[in-house]
């Protein structure tokens, strides 16, 4: 190996050192910045630091890298990368290193000895041109043989488009999802038509498409460019909750954004919506949120699904056919009566009305607070439906939330992705052509219902049968577009509902739910005194992240015996910053599962992977498990294989889960997450930092989400001024939907001019 400094392309001070990457101590998957360790040969085990752009480069391999010298205040000398390409190692130590990286599914450190012992130098020419060869290794079966030979030339082929990618600035994780999506076409599809790649491949937004798109040298004012905003600025607002966009708030994020004329912006949006199925988008006169029109612009899927919910809802409550007619004229006293010696509890009043309007309207809503008595009142029409022999199909829209449902009813409970047995693409098994087999559809936490699913789980109910949606209208509306559940129980709705609000005398010794009602009037919870709800205070933000970690690894496991990971959440209002979910989720790593010798792990990007490590799924993957694996499941690392590159997840619905290592980004670990991530969700302790760094983001509904999910313990860690500016500050404004708009018959308000 060597290193020489010279001239290269005309450049003077360049330099160029070829050496075998030892290791990788940090990198970034987004940016393709790499810090890694490189062994230049030169005798006495002294590893060299080189930091820079090392795209796709894995330990075990010989670089030969095009850069400069410099020197770190805090490392020393180091060489910064500015290209490299990749030289086959030629001593059998170094192919033993290569093939034993992890860079070749199905060949870890072992059989990479055993492979090389028995070819020599020759290992990688066999793999190359006769990988039937390979056989011949002891424990090396014809299956293995053949998934080496493919994952060689998958390889081969990565490397060929990592070397276009590099050159416009793609990143290592997404140059291998753009492969995986485009195969042999992706230098096509990537120089032609970049754009693309912002709606067909996962973690490719509008910004990291326009910014190769300028590497190709797309114009910057390309009607393709400017309709690839357009789309970007409505596919932001709906990640923001919106289903809409009033045209002039449009056109005007997008001018922001693409730093073109107006003119230009308008053309385009006209020609997009001119063509709905080919431009995707619908405008549409609707109520604004101060109930005047605005000229509404929809991404084509949120306009469908808010007009086919609207529709569907209708259709329910208007069929002439009632699954479950026997409650028509039933002898309520008796039925009651009945209920109360088998539960051995009375309904209170309004529990009653919620009970009688389930079981007799084709679509009712429950909503309320804790301690309310929303479950023993689903519990209560659960019973008496089955005691009259209706079919009950139970959902939730989380894993946890449907184990709770089931646990409250003793009935099989599921969650809704795999009630309706939802497939990849989206579309369910259940929809109006085959509709559920059930008389009665309960759906608890309701609230986390976003429209996308509403749409499909209420086209799914059979004509007849009941709808029964549960939820806290005061949490958090739900992660994807819409308010469905606050639309429904807008104003003027048809939809009948009833509202718990009296607290249970049982529940009125809980400081969890005096508080949270506390907090949802806007009243300071109170923080001294009590037995399962606590302030630790901390003005300062760092010092209330390592509080709060202290306080969830080690304080709140001694004192109440609970376990760490399973037991206790922390819910943080952000995911930046010293008190953030990204930060702390690596600092309870270090405390709950720290790294130990014999320990598996895997490093992705930034984080590292360990056997016992909670995590949660951040997208929806229609592919993975039984029946999908979506957004916001969380589950634990049960086992890493190093040699078959994949990682296993227990998931909270008991379904063991492999990712492949170049999956790991769909993972994030889960110590720490959210409060938003944590709908639906119930934990026995919570531990919440409220800080002023997250000023922006302290709302009432968000604190007292955080605090109704915990079951028996609530500690808060931060500032009091921060605690006061979340229980001060109401939600700012609604979301734009016109759900409740449709819900009542609406049509389309005016022209559009």
């Amino acid at each position: 190996m060597s290193e020489r400094v010279g001239s290269v392309g005309g450049m003077s001070q360049m330099a160029v050192v070829e050496g075998v990457l030892e290791r990788i101590t940090y990198s970034n998957d987004e940016t393709g910045y790499t810090v890694a360790r490189v062994d230049t040969g030169r005798g006495g085990g002294e590893l060299l630091t080189v930091v820079g752009s090392l795209l796709g480069a894995q330990p075990g391999e010989s670089l030969r890298m095009e850069g400069r010298w410099g020197s770190h205040p805090q490392y020393g000398r180091q060489f910064t990368v500015e290209n490299y390409t990749t030289l086959l190692p030629a001593t059998i130590q170094g192919i033993r290193r290569y093939l034993g990286s992890g860079l070749i599914k199905g060949i870890g450190p072992r059989m990479a000895d055993r492979i090389t012992e028995h070819f020599g130098t020759d290992t990688l020419d066999v793999i190359e041109h006769e990988p039937q060869r390979l056989v011949e290794v002891p424990g090396l079966g014809p299956k293995r043989t053949r998934m080496i030979g493919a994952a060689w030339e998958e390889q081969k082929a990565i490397k060929e488009v990592m070397v276009f990618l590099q050159g416009v600035g793609v990143s290592t994780s997404i140059a291998v999802r753009i492969y995986k999506q485009y195969g042999d076409a992706s230098v096509s599809v990537v120089r032609n038509q970049p754009y693309r790649l912002a709606a067909d491949v996962w973690g490719i937004g509008f910004l990291t498409a326009d910014r190769i798109a300028q590497a190709v040298g797309i114009p910057h004012d390309s009607p393709d460019r400017a309709k690839a905003g357009l789309r970007h600025a409505l596919s932001q607002s709906a990640d923001q909750g919106h289903c809409f966009l009033p045209e002039e708030r449009l056109i005007a994020d997008a001018v922001k954004l693409l730093q073109v004329d107006t003119g230009l912006v308008i053309d385009c949006l006209a020609e997009l919506a001119a063509d709905e199925e080919e431009g995707g988008i619908v405008r549409e006169r609707v109520p604004g949120p101060d109930g005047e029109p605005v000229t509404g612009v929809f991404l084509l899927p949120f306009h469908r699904a808010e007009v086919s919910l609207a529709a569907a809802v209708g259709r329910l409550m208007r069929a002439d056919e009632d699954r479950m007619a026997a409650f028509r004229d039933v002898a309520w006293d008796k039925a009651l009566a009945w209920l109360a010696d088998r539960t051995g509890a009375e309904l209170a009043p309004e529990q009653e009305a919620a009970v009688r309007l389930a079981l007799t309207r084709k679509v009712a809503v429950l909503t309320g607070g804790p301690g309310c008595g929303k479950s023993f009142t689903v519990r209560s029409v659960v019973e008496l439906a089955r005691a009259k022999r209706a079919k009950v199909v139970l959902a939730a829209p989380t894993g946890r939330a449907a184990k709770r449902l089931a646990e409250l009813t003793g009935a099989e409970a599921s969650t809704v992705h795999r009630l309706l047995e939802l497939k990849p693409g989206g579309d369910a098994a259940y929809d109006r052509d085959r509709p559920l087999d059930a008389d009665l559809v309960v759906v608890d936490e309701a609230s986390m219902l976003d429209l996308l699913l509403a749409n499909k789980l209420v086209k799914a109910v059979a004509p007849g049968a009941h709808l029964l949606l549960v939820g806290d209208v005061d949490q958090l509306p739900s992660v994807g577009a819409g308010q469905v559940l606050g639309d429904l129980l807008a104003p003027g709705s048809p939809v009948p509902s009833v509202r718990l609000t009296r607290i249970f005398r049982q529940a009125q010794k809980s400081g969890v739910v005096t508080n949270a009602h506390r907090i949802n009037k806007g009243e300071y919870p109170v923080t001294s005194g009590l037995p399962d709800f606590f302030h630790f205070v901390a003005e300062d933000t760092e010092e209330a992240g390592r509080l709060t970690v202290d306080v969830a690894a080690r304080r709140v496991p001694a004192r109440f015996g609970l376990d760490p990971r399973r037991d206790v959440q922390v819910l943080a209002p952000m995911h930046r910053g010293p008190a953030g979910a990204g930060t702390l989720n690596g600092l309870l790593q270090q405390a709950v599962t720290p790294a130990r010798p014999g320990l598996p792990e895997k490093r992705f990007g930034g984080r590292v992977f360990r056997v016992g490590d909670k995590v949660t799924q951040i997208r929806n993957n229609y592919e993975k498990g039984a029946n999908g694996v979506f957004n916001g499941t969380v589950g634990v690392v049960t086992a890493l294989d190093a040699d078959e590159q994949r990682l296993t997840v227990l998931t909270d619905e008991d379904e063991e889960v492999p990712y492949d290592f170049d999956e790991l980004d769909e993972l994030a670990h889960a110590y720490a997450v959210t409060i938003h991530r944590s709908q639906g969700s119930e934990y026995p302790a919570v531990v919440i930092p409220v800080t002023t760094s997250a000023w922006t983001m302290l709302q009432r509904n968000l604190l007292y989400t955080a605090v109704t999910r915990a079951r028996k313990l609530v500690v808060l860690v931060g500032s009091r001024k921060a605690l006061g500016q979340a229980v001060r500050t109401v939600s700012a404004g609604r979301r734009f939907t016109a759900l409740d708009h449709r819900l009542t018959g609406g049509r389309p308000v005016g022209n559009i001019t």
